[in-house]
């Protein structure tokens, strides 16, 4: 492992905005269909964005960490999210299904070898999906490392961001029962699919308003991040809420400490990790543990910024790590 600051003076902070040229449905079993789509260069390196949450979904701007003259950007959305279909479908929606969907994604579009970025839950499916098929990936470029530890849940719904954040924390419990606080995410996912709208969606909006204080990273944020959180639309807010429970209360489909036991099947996989050490949702730990481990990774920490990839210094640091893995032509040689 080794490790560095953010890049000095990079080319650029991000590319600018291009439009998919091939898009579609992909029938993947279990009565789901992902919908996927295709930007940049059809000849260029290809490239696989994995979006966050569980629960949430592509945007457009995911491609602009690539060049669009040197990678063909493949971009979709998870099961149950985005324009994928069923919407909040939960059955047959597991860490399993969504490494297969991956799998059978590529053997569509006839890509041999794929670079793979993801952030938060994103960098979590990465790895997961690199320790089952690393053969398939030529490099990995990741965010803010979530493990699916007991230890980082703890700091999310337990102890931990509460003592950073008190007041957004008083009102994350408020609606739940004094009874049921000692397992949070159990009983904020019992409410949020509920077939009852007056249950299921004032906590849907408390569960994201509580995520998006951390993101924001600061009291001074708390507010702003609550109205987010009320604006986002409740169709969106239903299935973040409902999809991301689901997927926490069953620890992300992963045994305890899967992925750092499995990281020595990503030897001969080239990585970046780029790390807020302000990071109030992924703490640092978790990145610098998985890099002890995998020795082929470069951990860049980014001072004083945290979660999002809208944080400058984040944003040139990955695309730093992008451009590092494109070849000079443009071409395909993976």
């Amino acid at each position: 492992m080794s490790w560095d600051s953010v890049p000095a003076s990079p080319a650029v902070a991000l590319y600018p905005p291009v439009a998919s040229h091939d898009a579609g449905f992909l029938d993947v079993g279990d009565g789901h269909r992902i919908h996927w789509e295709v930007g940049g260069n059809p000849l260029g390196r290809p490239a696989l964005y994995l979006h966050g949450g569980p629960g949430g979904a592509v945007t457009a701007d995911a491609r602009r960490f690539f060049d669009p003259a040197r990678y063909r950007i493949v971009l979709f959305d998870q099961r149950g999210c985005g324009r994928s279909e069923p919407r909040d479908r939960l059955e047959a929606n597991t860490t399993a299904h969504l490494i297969g969907d991956i799998e059978k994604l590529r053997e569509a579009l006839a890509i041999d070898r794929w670079l793979v970025f993801g952030g938060s839950w994103g960098a979590t499916l990465a790895l997961a999906y690199a320790q089952r098929y690393p053969a398939r990936v030529a490099a990995l470029v990741l965010r803010a490392v979530f493990l699916g530890l007991q230890r980082e849940l703890d700091w999310l719904y337990a102890h931990g961001a509460s003592q950073r954040f008190p007041d957004a924390w008083e009102r994350f419990v408020a609606p739940i029962p004094a009874h049921e606080r000692d397992e949070l995410v159990g009983a904020y996912h019992r409410r949020v699919v509920s077939a009852d709208p007056a249950v299921a969606l004032p906590a849907a909006r408390a569960w994201c308003a509580w995520e998006d204080v951390l993101i924001a990273g600061g009291p001074a944020d708390a507010a702003d991040a609550a109205d987010a959180a009320d604006d986002a639309g409740d169709a969106a807010l239903l299935t973040r809420a409902r999809i991301e429970t689901h997927y926490l209360v069953h620890r992300a489909f992963l045994e305890e400490g899967e992925l750092l036991a499995g990281a020595h099947r990503l030897a001969g996989i080239p990585g970046v990790v780029v790390q807020g050490s302000a990071d109030a949702v992924t703490p640092p730990a978790s990145a610098w543990a998985l890099c002890r481990t995998w020795l082929a990774a470069t951990l860049v920490v980014v001072p004083g910024e945290g979660h999002s990839s809208s944080e400058p210094g984040i944003q040139r640091s990955l695309v730093a790590a992008t451009d590092r893995f494109c070849s000079a032509d443009g071409r395909n040689h993976i």
